[in-house]
């Protein structure tokens, strides 16, 4: 397979079985997050749910893009991973993999709401810093804590607003909607009204969907690591793309940079834009003479992927500047074209989506009972109403989907528990919630990330004394 030695070619194929177990138990350990709501409420009987949770998931990884996945994968600088000795990859990436799986299943095991995110994240995190301690690259950087910072930011910043949209929600709600029942827990096993079932489903469904597109980002994410550190020559530029097809987009870049003064902008932007153009030299010199990318040797490629990361980095800079006197318009048209070069980096084969989507889809209809029971009945002291369930999932769906916009990923369960321990405190307050549960799921939320980070390291120093 790929033109790999048989033991390696067995450990690639083990690394991608990981991947899947990984993105399987993300399926079960976070279907509550979606389907909890309906099934307390009535809604929708559990085997249902959760076929329906499952394909709506599956689906939201094909339709969600990879901006999300890209932003894991810069977590680590890929150069690292394409320079680095194959057995140290390997290492690498057995460590974070089978940290995110344990961590994972034990926090479901014991039916604690926890961020497959923040694990999955601490775990890349851990390894790359711990990869820092053997290798000898002065000044090298073996994290990007640029890209760690403003994924950091929003996985602790989600559930605050989780929380606090609820609340909004329940106020705006009970200001707004005179049939009251919908504010009072369900007295019996019957159906709600037909209008209510629909708002339920919808908001299953708006969750499941995004959970798909964010969460099922993570492990596309997971498996181009895998791929990349352990044959690059076939990963490291989509292949099956042709250098002619960039030549307009070059050219249009070049347009655009042409139109800017560089007297208006400082000296180290002006130094920024000399690199770009530089780069982007660089660049038409490597592919003007062939007519596929698989043409390039392995090094070549490493070249023409890191002149497009370095031409995205600098653009983003000088974007950000308030001395570039382009438009709105054609900074909007620089961001596109600089996003269509890099297409032949930032990709997922439609395998990889594919066998991720069903991994999450089929992990959906397994497990679900221990997490379902914790946010349905474990986070507040009163059975879960209509009105709760509909604004925690409501607030969970638009806050995942604008984060899977933005190409950000947040963790699906924290938002969602914190909605719904928000539509608690809406009803009657603090005193509404269980103070039992809430720490555990704060406890989760606060250890996660550093149990995984010292974990994966651990692992790393283990696996690389006997790789």
């Amino acid at each position: 397979m790929f033109g790999l030695e048989t033991h390696l070619t067995i450990i690639l194929i083990t690394c991608l079985l990981a991947a899947v177990i990984f993105e399987f138990i993300n399926g079960f350990h976070d279907t509550a997050n979606a389907v909890a709501t309906v099934i307390y409420t009535n809604s929708l009987k559990p085997e249902f749910a959760v076929v329906w949770s499952g394909i709506w998931n599956a689906i939201g990884v094909f339709a969600g893009g990879i901006a999300v996945a890209m932003g894991i994968t810069h977590l680590l600088p890929l150069e690292l991973l394409l320079n680095a000795d194959v057995y140290q990859n390997i290492a690498l990436i057995a460590s974070l993999l089978l940290t995110a799986i344990l961590w994972n299943f034990a926090t479901w095991y014991v039916g604690i709401p926890s961020s497959s995110s923040h694990t999955l994240i601490g775990s890349i995190i851990g390894v790359g810093m711990a990869y820092s301690l053997f290798v000898d690259q002065t000044g090298h950087v073996f994290i990007n804590w640029a890209k760690a910072k403003e994924i950091g930011l929003s996985l602790f910043l989600s559930p605050l607003l989780g929380f606090s949209l609820a609340i909004l929600l329940m106020f705006i709600m009970r200001q707004s909607i005179k049939a009251k029942f919908i504010f009072k827990s369900p007295n019996s096993n019957n159906p709600p009204p037909f209008w209510i079932r629909l708002i339920l489903l919808l908001t299953c469904t708006g969750v499941s969907f995004s959970h798909g597109s964010n969460d099922g980002q993570k492990g596309v994410g997971l498996v181009m690591l895998i791929l990349i550190s352990i044959v690059p020559g076939y990963f490291t530029l989509d292949l099956t793309r042709k250098p002619i097809e960039l030549n307009e987009h070059i050219i249009q870049f070049n347009s655009i940079l042409s139109k800017i003064d560089t007297s208006e902008l400082i000296p180290s932007e002006q130094m920024e834009l000399s690199k770009i153009k530089s780069e982007l030299a660089q660049f038409q010199l490597n592919i003007q003479t062939i007519q596929s990318f698989d043409q390039m040797s392995n090094n070549q490629k490493f070249e023409v992927r890191s002149d497009l990361v370095k031409i995205g980095q600098g653009v983003q800079l000088l974007i950000k500047s308030k001395n570039l006197n382009l438009s709105i318009i054609q900074k909007e048209e620089l961001l596109k074209e600089t996003t269509k070069i890099k297409s032949i980096t930032e990709y997922a084969p439609n395998w990889v989506i594919l066998m991720v989507s069903l991994s999450l889809g089929f992990g959906t209809l397994v497990g679900w009972k221990r997490i379902v029971t914790t946010i349905g009945e474990k986070i507040g002291k009163q059975h879960l109403s209509y009105a709760q369930g509909a604004s925690a999932e409501l607030v969970a769906a638009s806050t995942i989907g604008f984060s899977t916009w933005l190409g950000l990923p947040v963790s699906t369960t924290h938002v969602l528990s914190s909605g719904i321990a928000g539509s608690m405190v809406a009803s009657k307050g603090v005193k509404n919630l269980q103070p039992k549960t809430i720490k555990m799921i704060a406890l989760a939320w606060i250890l996660t990330l550093p149990v995984s980070i010292v974990l994966s390291g651990l692992l790393f120093l283990f696996f690389r004394a006997i790789i």
